[in-house]
Order: structure tokens, then sequence, then C-alpha cells
């Protein structure tokens, strides 16, 4: 962990192995609470692991999140879809579900990034005025 982000949220640093084992970690414990979701009849394959994409966008960066997507794919098909722990043909709704995760975590993953980029500017004290801005005429 490299520093202590706003808030105290620690921040790993892309791209290095302690981001990429903070990756199935939280696909595991997504996957227990999306478990015990199902348990109590939930049928929203993918609605544990989007928070869970979030955390680990913020706290490790773009590349792990994208990892961590890729990877619950497969396991929420396998694990999630019925028939239950075996692979099967995707119905129509399945690959529907799929896309759709598909399309909300790209745009949880930006999301984060961004939020973790304007901690960063908040961190180092924001952005530094310059004297002349763009939206100042200067005659």
């Amino acid at each position: 962990m490299r520093r202590a982000g706003l808030f105290g949220v620690p921040w790993v640093r892309p791209w290095s192995w302690r981001a990429f084992l903070l990756g199935p970690v939280v696909v595991t414990m997504s996957a227990v609470l999306q478990g015990i979701c199902v348990a109590f009849g939930a049928k929203l394959y993918f609605a544990a692991f989007l928070p869970g994409l979030f955390v680990l966008a913020l706290v490790a960066g773009v590349p792990t999140a994208a990892l961590a997507a890729l990877l619950t794919i497969p396991l929420v098909w396998w694990a999630f879809m019925p028939p239950f722990f075996a692979f099967s043909a995707l119905t129509s709704e399945n690959a529907d579900s799929i896309n759709l995760f598909c399309l909300l975590a790209v745009l949880v993953i930006g999301l984060a990034d961004l939020c973790r980029e304007t901690m960063a500017i908040v961190s180092r004290g924001g952005l530094k005025h310059s004297g002349e801005s763009a939206a100042t005429n200067p005659r």
C-alpha cells in the first residue's frame, strides 16, 4: 500500500502484485455475498459484484478492477445461472444479463477512476490557481 488517500482509504499501486492479489479476494467476497442473496431468492446475478468492482477500482485502480470484472463473468455463469455449478448454453436472458453487467462494469470502473483521481488532486492540495483562466478575457 502506497499511502492513505482521502478519508483514510488505503491505495494500492495499480499494476502491482498486491493489487492483482486483492482482485480475486474481492471477487470471492462478492461471490459469497451473492450466494447469500441467491439463498434468499434473489435472481439478480451480478448485483453483489458491482459494488465490489467500484471499491476495487477505487483502492487498486482500473487494471485490477477490469481483471476482476473479467473473472466475474465465468464465475457467475458457472455458479449462479441455472443449472448451478455447470456451464450450459446461455439463454437470451442470461446473455442480456452478461451484456448489462459489462456495460455497468465499465461505467462503475470509470466512475471509481474519476473518484480516485479527484482524491489524488484533493490530497495534493487541490488545483493550483494560475492567475489567468480560460474563462476570463484578458482585455
